[in-house]
Parts: C-alpha cells; structure tokens; sequence
C-alpha cells in the first residue's frame, strides 16, 4: 500500500535525515522528495561558518605552542628543584621562595594550578559544537548525514590528531561533499590530518635526495588506503606493485613544521627532496611528471575509474538504505556517478529519485551518532558537547575516532550488540527530559502513523514519563530507517 504524504515525510526524515523535529513532519508532508531536493539546493549547503572557529593549521600551531609552553614550565620547575638540592647538599643559604619550597610550603607564586582542560580537548570541544549546531539546525539533516558519510568514508582518527579533527571536516569534507569526488578526494588526501594520520608525512622516496642522506624509505600506508577504502574498493584490481609505485608517487606530500614554520607550520607542502624521482605506473598507466602534480593525476584517474564508481555507489545505498542494498540502487548511482564525471549532488539526487530507496523496509539500524541526534530533534533540545561525545563513546561510535581507516562499521552485525547500552543513554536522556517532555506529542511527530501498535501500547502503559520516552527511543521505529 503508497504511503501517505506525511508517512512519506516521516520515513524521508528518518531514512535520508537525522529525524525530525516538532514542525518537519508537516513542513515537508506536501512534497518529501522535493524538500530532499531542496536542500541539497540551498546556498553553503553542509558549510559551518564559525568565526571563533581555527583552521586546521592554527590549531595545529595553537596545540604546538601550548605543549612547548608547558614543556619549558616543567623543565623550569625541574631546573629549580635541582637548585633546591645542590644548596641543600652544600648547606648554603637559599632565597625565601627556595626555603619554603624546600620547607614543604610553596609561596603563592609556585602553587600548582588547578587542572586546566588542554588546548587540544578545548578545540575539539568548540569543533563539536559546531557539528551538534548545524545537525540541530537543519530541517532535514540530508546535507549533514552526506557530511557525515564521507567524513566516515575518508576518516582520521582524532586519538592521533585530535586538534585537526574538526577542522579536517570542515576543509575537506563539508565543501566538496556537494561536488565532485575528484575534487574531495585530492582535498582529502592532501590534507595534512590525512598526511599525519597514515603516516604519510614522514614517507621518504628511497632514491630522493633525502632518503639518500638519511637512509630512510617508503611508507605504503595512505597509498594502500586510498586504492583499497577511498576509490577502487577491496576488490577493484589493483596489486601490491601499485601500491609501491602510488606511495613513491606520493613521497613529498607532507606539512610544514611548526618548529620552524611558527606562522605556516601544520600547512601542506610539497617537498621535492622527498620525492621519489622517475616516472611510476600505477594500474597500467605511466605517471611521468616528478612534481606534485604526479600524484593528482593519478588521483584524478582514480576517481573516474569504473571500480571507484561502483564502490562508491555500494557504499551509499548501504549507508542510506539497506545492508544488503538493491543491486538495482547499485548500478543507478554508479550510472549518474560515472555520467556526471563523480558529481555527488547528481548521485544524490538519484538517491533521493530512485524507486528502491523508498521500497526498501525499514529495517536499516541507525549507527549510534544518528541516533542519538534523533532523540535530540525529537525532543527539540539541544546536546552539551562532552556528554554528547561520552555518550558516542559508552556506544561504540567515538566522535571522530574510528577504530580503524575502515571507520566506523555501516551494518546491524556491528550495532546490535549495543542495544543494552543504547537502553541506557536513553534512559538518562528521558529522566534528564521527563519533566518537559510529552510522550505522546512526540510519538506523533516523530513517527506518526509507522508507528507500530505495540509501540504505541507499550508506551500508553508506562509507568512514568520517562518510561514512556525510553520506551520511545527504543522502539524498532525509532531505532531504524
């Protein structure tokens, strides 16, 4: 049976969005695949504009000169102690400030501060709440969960580079996820989070002239990356030999020292003496140029490759629609990715288009980091920046720190396991809500007419209103898209 306009609405805002809101059910019932459309649409799509907000590179530079400040402080403090000692050892005299240190009882200049919360972990929290900002915000979310599928796509992991985090999405993904791959793939793979994270930076040509002077070689790991996760796929027909020949390609793709760059250190540079000289063939074709530009043209080649299109449209039905998606889906997507020369707005218009991704059941579990920013729609709250990331942390989904450069699991066998600790953050969150929160309202809102019968009774025969949310939140509805 055709769903109604307003089922329609509900299952594009779960399936396609980050689930709505009080008002979007209604907002969009009239025409749900056009508000999609729509929003793809509207100027800076997927852009944070946050004039309190770093560049990677600051960052970068900010955490830099935090740790040498505190570095000096220590070896200061360590420089006076051993004052403190020989003057002992010797019975000479001491200053006043020395003989209180020695004494036990430090002058008010030499108490140890308080803990301070790390430049580091104060960036990353500002970078958070931009994200949570901008997800609140959106009255659908399909421009955010694109953000979010190709910042899971192309990942690094902040347990390595915690101040670039966010701004690594903010300069990589969120500009170019709207155009095309090529484009996103270079950003992506030139950024110095990339470079560090896959240890690029430190790849040294083992003929260049510093691998010469320094006996030191080649690091394989972004070269095998983005042949195996970021373009071709496991399977895309690639061999160990490429992989050597597009990490020598790579050699020299690294950033500037903050040490010695204090106005332009963490920025990409291109380093001829680390490069790999001569000509590489990568997947059959020869790469003759020595410069930078030898590594983008094999990028670009990557990008329109047969196999990159096909890896990338499994991955977005996956994403999107089911775990095992329509082999139909499949070939639509990789068709428009390869007639439009990689233009993901127009891939993602055939999402939005196709007739497989509404037929499909809703039985896709939602990865944790959605749904909890559900529940915070639903519910028309906002979410603190720390809980926001210990609660992804208790459930498996840390922000921005994938387990591996697979990133995060896109399938239920990965997820359900977690559902006991989901119980719990939901639980919390409606006893934190249950005073201003109707159950009911947000049934009909939330899910409306997919509600099931059993969801709606279970939630009728609560006990308490914080029942009735948990209940809510739990409920295979609400858990999937």
């Amino acid at each position: 049976m055709a769903l109604t306009g307003r089922e329609q609405a509900v299952l594009a805002l779960h399936r396609f969005g980050l689930g709505p809101q009080p008002s979007s059910v209604v907002a969009i019932a009239s025409d749900p695949r056009g508000a999609l459309l729509a929003e793809l649409d509207r100027p800076g799509a997927g852009l944070i504009a946050g004039a309190d907000l770093q560049t990677s590179a600051q960052a970068f530079r900010a955490v830099a000169d935090a740790n040498a400040e505190r570095q000096a402080k220590q070896v200061l403090a360590m420089r006076k102690q051993k004052e403190i000692e020989r003057q002992q050892a010797e019975g000479g005299s001491m200053g006043d400030g020395m003989q209180e240190a020695a004494s036990g009882t430090p002058p008010a200049a030499m108490a140890p501060e308080p803990p301070q919360p790390t430049v580091g972990r104060d960036i990353f929290l500002k970078e958070v709440r931009a994200r949570i900002d901008a997800a609140l915000a959106a009255e659908i979310g399909f421009t955010e969960r694109l953000v979010w599928f190709w910042s899971n796509h192309f990942c690094i992991s902040a347990n390595k580079i915690q101040s670039m985090a966010g701004g690594y999405e903010r300069e990589a993904i969120r500009p170019n996820a709207l155009g095309r791959f090529g484009t996103m793939l270079l950003a992506v793979e030139s950024h110095p989070a990339m470079l560090f994270y896959l240890d690029n930076a430190g790849s040294i040509g083992p003929n260049s002239t510093a691998g010469i002077n320094r006996n030191r070689g080649l690091n394989e790991n972004l070269a095998r990356e983005i042949l195996e996760l970021h373009t071709l796929g496991v399977a895309g027909g690639y061999t160990q030999d490429d992989v050597v020949a597009f990490a020598k390609v790579l050699t020299g793709w690294t950033f500037l020292p903050v040490l010695d760059n204090p106005e332009h250190g963490g920025e990409f540079v291109f380093n001829r003496r680390l490069h790999e000289p001569g000509p590489q063939t990568v997947l059959g074709k020869v790469y003759a140029d020595e410069s930078a530009e030898q590594g983008r043209a094999v990028l670009r080649d990557l990008a329109r490759h047969p196999a990159t299109a096909k890896h990338v449209a499994t991955k977005l039905a996956r994403h999107f629609v089911a775990d095992e998606p329509p082999p139909a889906l499949v070939e639509r997507l990789a068709r428009t990715f390869t007639d439009t020369d990689g233009d993901l707005k127009e891939v993602s218009r055939a999402l939005v288009a196709a007739p497989e991704a509404w037929a499909a059941p809703r039985i896709k579990l939602k990865r944790p980091g959605e749904w909890v920013m559900a529940m915070v729609r639903a519910v028309a709250t906002t979410a603190d920046p720390a809980r926001f990331t210990g609660g992804q942390a208790l459930l498996g989904e840390p922000l921005w720190r994938p387990p591996s450069p697979k990133g995060h699991p896109d399938v239920a066998a990965a997820w359900i396991d977690g559902l006991g600790q989901r119980l719990d953050v939901a639980n919390n969150f409606a006893e934190r809500i249950a005073g201003r929160a109707d159950p009911q309202a947000i049934l009909e809102h939330s899910l409306g007419a997919l509600a099931s019968a059993e969801t709606r009774s279970a939630i009728v025969r609560a006990e308490s209103r914080q029942q009735a949310l948990a209940l809510l939140f739990m409920s295979p509805e609400f858990q999937r898209r």
